[in-house]
């Protein structure tokens, strides 16, 4: 069995699984959550759950793809109304996120369970990479002053990374505030 096409809606069922599954796997973790629990959940058969993805593999890699593009969009919402320079902003999306994210940030969560062979670590990935190339593009469009744009980039996603990995340990976002700080005196004149 395989996965439906990503670019093809979801049935209502399907949705109903997918949303079950991710609240599922962000509170408890992906190795914790069996398909029994997320069939029993969403009210649907374990046929119905595999008739629709094919595989829990698959529902983690469908999880965390809709994870990062639901995040994503709220990023660029933000991004097209912040100020200069637009890279803190990214820090802001963050902690604006901070209620829906008590356990940390789930792309990282992810990448500490599953092997790096899983589909999912091509999202986990592909997301990390996103926001770094996005940061780049930001800082080298806003910090015209930077001898290299580039490298600044690269450090405040560090920051950026390093704080919103303790956010789960933490359980709050005083080092994101901290990050943010600290980027915005590499990036401002």
């Amino acid at each position: 069995m395989t996965a439906p096409p990503t670019d093809q809606p979801l049935t209502p069922r399907a949705l109903r699984i997918l949303e079950t599954a991710s609240q599922l796997f962000y509170r408890h973790g992906i190795h914790a959550v069996g398909v029994d629990t997320i069939a029993a959940e969403s009210g649907v058969t374990k046929r119905t759950l595999y008739d629709r993805f094919g595989s829990k593999d698959a529902l983690v890699t469908a999880y965390l793809q809709r994870r990062h593009d639901d995040w994503w969009a709220r990023l660029e919402d933000r991004l097209a109304g912040a100020g200069g320079p637009r890279a803190l902003a990214v820090f802001d999306a963050y902690a604006e996120d901070a209620p829906a994210v008590e356990r940390g940030c789930a792309f990282l969560n992810g990448a500490a369970e599953l092997p790096t062979d899983h589909p999912g670590m091509v999202v986990v990935r592909d997301h990390k990479q996103q926001v770094q190339r996005r940061l780049r593009e930001l800082v080298a469009e806003d910090c015209p002053h930077l001898e290299d744009p580039r490298a600044v980039a690269d450090h405040v996603f560090l920051l950026l990374e390093g704080a919103v990995a303790h956010r789960g340990i933490d359980e709050d976002d005083h080092r994101l505030a901290q990050a943010r700080g600290l980027a915005g005196d590499l990036l401002l004149p």
